[in-house]
């Protein structure tokens, strides 16, 4: 496993007027994102602020680059077994992108 990623929405207190739409999240206020990644011991190794608070947590990651060469299948190698199927590729950890 690289890290473990979050996307947050911090509430942008001061937002410009011109702006408070576009960034305007779910809570009808304006909010500007955090992406973070950590590993096991807490060690931040990307964080990015900057995209609107409109924008959901998948938005955010297909317009970064972190995870375009894991698109195009491209990773640090890492061998490990999951229940007899061997995997070749690193992976990141998220939270809220599994079916129900």
């Amino acid at each position: 496993m690289l890290g473990s990623l979050n996307c947050m929405h911090w509430k942008w207190k001061n937002c410009p007027t011109a702006w408070a739409e576009q960034y305007a999240g779910r809570s009808g206020t304006p909010t500007i994102i955090l992406e973070a990644v950590a590993d096991y011991d807490l060690w931040i190794w990307h964080a990015h602020f900057g995209l609107p608070g409109s924008n959901n947590d998948i938005n955010v990651l297909e317009a970064f680059y972190l995870f375009a060469n894991l698109a195009s299948g491209i990773a640090l190698p890492a061998h490990y077994v999951i229940k007899g199927n061997k995997y070749n590729m690193s992976y990141y950890v998220a939270d809220g992108f599994y079916p129900k």
